[in-house]
């Protein structure tokens, strides 16, 4: 194991990707899952803090600590097992997700979750149930989750497959490798039913796996991850469209998401090839904002789409479809990128996530905060919300780029503060937003979780009293109060609890 003391060797682990900054005391780096359980069993029993950090990639302070000390799960980065034929892959936390992904297509397999910033690490897409581009179709990180091995705060480990054990309602029972019996409630609410992650997943007679995953560290740190893997697909097309009206490009967002999602439920009856995986959206000043590094950004763009579609035959006709939906909707064929070669789509990928940190790197230098939203809401409300949310802005004369993924509903509006006093008003803006997405019936943070920036947001969401109830979750699993205190919901409500 590995211990830092100096202040100056463990700054690294103070901050992360939103520019928020915590303190420690020291930082740990254990090598083995045993070193894991025995350091929790000393700060437990003397109730020190504890922040489990990953590898900084996060928007929302998670990994922060705010005094206490550190464990960095760094060290635990192995591949434990492959297999090829059942199609499943157990990793330690601290495998990086590109690495992860590029070793299963050298087998011929795929795993789908694609969160923008790929160099995190899995543990924590699972802390957080990450998401990205491909969720449209193949959904959230908690839909590859086969099985998770948790220490709890107490050292006491959790071993937990999927499949094998549910919730009576609302009454749930866990047993520890060592015989310990836990018995709690789960809170009592309704999720919404966009693209979520906010708070812990709880619904009646629930698979319990999924109580761990999104739960930001908040009920024990996780040693092993057995990840579903799918067959890699046999194509890919990948398509970046220009257009010169906002209007055309989503109206084509609203065709394009209504046959793909047609064709994921009902395959067999719809006789439209189209079935897009990805469906991302770029305004005017998010391609302006690109324009430095991409100058081959067509002159007159007010939008652009990036789309994906995996197929395994009938490659002219899956083209050939796409291309005349694009010109019902006035896109200029000639301002089409296409690309089905896989270095050509990597160069495709690396066009979308470059706003993502371009925008980080725009608001590090200013010394500021993100004041980026993550809200998702339903269909039928998105257009509305869409320019609702963006005429709040511009009236308020802030500089601000959108982007993100339209599939789902979930757009990413960042504003672009240039001092204090504009950060302030953008606060304000961006709390105004998170209430229109919850009275539309959405989400306040769709992917990036809650951490210690959302969490009074997660309050407006849900209320005193269901937060309360989440608290009273935690402290089942934490009763000395020690693991990640302040992600989800501030420290004051285990107190109250």
């Amino acid at each position: 194991m590995i211990i830092k003391n100096d202040p100056e060797q463990i700054q690294n682990y103070l901050f992360d990707a939103s520019n928020y900054k915590g303190f420690a005391e020291s930082v740990y780096i254990p090598e083995t899952e045993e070193e894991i359980v025995q350091l929790l069993k000393n700060f437990n029993k003397d109730k020190i803090k504890v922040t489990v950090t990953g590898n900084g990639t996060g928007l929302t302070g998670a990994r922060v600590p705010e005094g206490g000390v550190v464990i960095s799960l760094e060290k635990l980065n192995q591949v434990i097992k492959l297999d090829s034929k059942e199609k499943y892959i157990i990793v330690q936390p601290a495998v990086i997700l590109n690495d992860l992904q590029n070793f299963v297509e050298s087998k011929n397999l795929f795993y789908p979750p694609d969160p923008t910033e790929r160099n995190c690490f899995i543990g924590a897409t699972v802390a957080t149930n990450a998401s990205g581009a491909r969720t449209f179709k193949y959904g959230a990180t908690r839909n590859f989750i086969l099985g998770l091995r948790i220490i709890l705060p107490d050292g006491e480990i959790i071993s937990i497959e999927r499949g094998k054990h549910f919730a009576s309602q609302l009454k749930a029972l866990l047993k520890t490798e060592s015989g310990k019996e836990i018995s709690f409630s789960l809170p009592r609410y309704k999720m919404p039913k966009t693209k979520n992650a906010s708070g812990y997943f709880c619904e009646e007679n629930m698979d319990l796996i999924d109580l761990f995953i999104g739960s930001e560290g908040t009920l024990g740190i996780i040693t092993e991850i057995k990840l579903k893997l799918i067959e890699i697909p046999k194509n890919v097309l990948s398509c970046i469209a220009f257009f010169s009206n906002e209007l055309d490009a989503l109206k084509f967002i609203d065709v394009a998401r209504s046959i793909s999602l047609q064709n994921f439920i009902q395959p067999l009856i719809t006789k439209n090839p189209l079935n897009a995986r990805a469906l991302e959206f770029f305004d005017v000043n998010a391609l302006n904002f690109l324009r430095s590094d991409y100058p081959n950004i067509p002159d007159n763009s007010q939008a652009a789409i990036w789309f994906e579609q995996d197929f395994d035959k009938d490659e002219d006709i899956v083209m050939n479809n796409w291309i005349e939906l694009l010109k019902e909707h006035n896109c200029d064929e000639e301002l089409v990128w296409l690309a089905l070669d896989k270095n050509e789509q990597e160069k495709f990928h690396a066009f979308r996530h470059a706003i993502s940190w371009k925008v980080n790197e725009f608001i590090t230098l200013r010394n500021l905060k993100k004041v980026g939203t993550d809200t998702a809401v339903p269909v039928n409300q998105f257009n509305l919300f869409y320019n609702w949310m963006k005429k709040k802005v511009k009236q308020a004369n802030l500089n601000y780029v959108i982007y993100g993924h339209f599939g789902n509903c979930h757009p990413h509006l960042n504003m672009l503060p240039k001092d204090d006093d504009e950060y302030r008003k953008a606060k304000e803006i961006y709390a105004s937003i998170c209430e229109e997405a919850v009275r539309l019936g959405g989400t306040i943070s769709a992917e990036h979780g809650i951490g210690k920036l959302k969490r009074d947001y997660l309050l407006k969401m849900y209320g005193e009293g269901v937060i309360k109830e989440m608290a009273q979750l935690k402290l089942i699993f934490d009763s000395n109060k020690i693991l990640n205190i302040g992600n989800i919901f501030d420290e004051k409500f285990l107190g109250t609890a």
